[in-house]
């Protein structure tokens, strides 16, 4: 381990081998840092902040502080981030409210400033440009891109795979593999370069077109467009999965057919 002298960590913080802390960072009351985990200086892990391995956390960055919450009565929670995360300079992640936890998943991307609230899940390999916000209890979904300042409503869910603008304001959930943006946010065609970097087949995109058409261009509602993907779509996962997100809306509801507009360009 290396430590630097003016580092100040409580004497029942956990920290594994290869754990490089900078100066003037300051380590709480049973906080645990994983395996190869490197602090630069003046970051700040309030108590009971877990960090898995070989993340890299930036100078100015505070994990685990008390939620901004006024409905938290000092009950116990925890910020938990798993392994090979970069978390850049003045990121905060507030701890959960209501004895629930702020998670983190693994190989993410946290620009400058980035702000996680209260019992906010972040899942795998997103990337968040600087200043995002994300507001009480929002979740974002595995390999979520979103741009600068853009700004997320309590309780809004944002699925895998899509893409957020920059400056955009979200208050309704927005379905994985879809690209959003605008004040407030619309949706405008698939993420199909997402796809494409993540693997997804051409065929398995196909589907996803079709699927994606039935909800926003087709004369449907929401029910119809789900009966009719359910009747006539091959069940792939991604198609089981939009599904899904489609059927279990946040009381912040779904951007829907009316929060669309026509894209320019193809699916392809």
């Amino acid at each position: 381990m290396k430590i630097h002298s003016s580092a100040v960590i409580h004497p029942t913080a956990e920290i594994e081998d290869g754990v490089s802390i900078g100066p003037y960072s300051v380590i709480g009351e049973g906080v645990k840092i994983g395996k190869g985990t490197i602090l630069h200086s003046h970051v700040v892990l309030e108590n009971y902040t877990l960090l898995g391995k070989e993340n890299q956390i930036f100078p100015g960055v505070v994990l685990g502080g008390t939620p901004q919450d006024l409905k938290w009565k000092g009950e116990f929670s925890q910020v938990i981030i798993g392994d090979r995360n970069i978390i850049r300079e003045y990121v905060t992640i507030h701890r959960g409210t209501g004895g629930e936890s702020t998670t983190v998943g693994n190989d993410n991307y946290l620009m400058a400033y980035m702000h996680a609230g209260h019992n906010v899940k972040i899942g795998s390999g997103c990337i968040m440009a600087n200043s995002v916000g994300l507001s009480g209890y929002s979740e974002v979904g595995d390999h979520v891109v979103i741009g600068g300042m853009a700004g997320f409503h309590q309780f809004v869910r944002v699925g895998t795979m899509a893409m957020v603008g920059g400056f955009s304001k979200n208050v309704k959930d927005i379905p994985p593999y879809v690209k959003a943006d605008g004040m407030p946010s619309k949706v405008y065609g698939l993420n199909v370069l997402g796809l494409k970097r993540n693997g997804v087949s051409a065929e398995r995109r196909e589907q996803l077109k079709q699927a994606y058409n039935l909800v926003y261009r087709a004369k449907l509602n929401l029910s119809q467009a789900i009966a009719e993907i359910s009747k006539s779509l091959a069940r792939t996962p991604e198609i089981e999965q939009f599904v899904r997100f489609l059927q279990s809306a946040s009381r912040q509801g779904i951007l829907s057919r009316e929060d669309s507009k026509v894209a320019v360009g193809s699916f392809e």
